[in-house]
């Protein structure tokens, strides 16, 4: 399994990454200070990196770790998709919501 500590630490910082966004946001919401919100700092292009490095760590440790002993190409493959449905399904709601 050469790529699971890629995959781990890209979900990881992923992780980290949308945290700091929720918790940033609700801190700049409590303050009154909308200027402060990391999620507007960042924007969609931001925005859209944590959900590809989610999705990326997720999809990868995911077809690592299957039942299905995939080779590493095809976890690989597989992390890759991932990381772009989650980059789409982030534009999509955001442009929805007018977030």
């Amino acid at each position: 399994a050469p790529m699971v500590k890629v995959y781990a630490v890209a979900l990881a910082i992923g992780v980290l990454g949308l945290l700091a966004i929720i918790l940033g946001s609700a801190f700049a919401e409590n303050l009154g200070r909308p200027d402060r919100d990391p999620g507007e700092a960042l924007g969609l292009a931001g925005k859209s990196v944590i959900a590809a490095l989610v999705g990326f760590g997720m999809g990868g440790l995911s077809a690592e770790f299957s039942p299905l002993d995939l080779s590493w190409p095809i976890a690989l493959i597989l992390s890759l998709i991932a990381a772009g449905l989650s980059v789409i399904w982030v534009r999509y709601s955001l442009t929805r919501t007018g977030a």
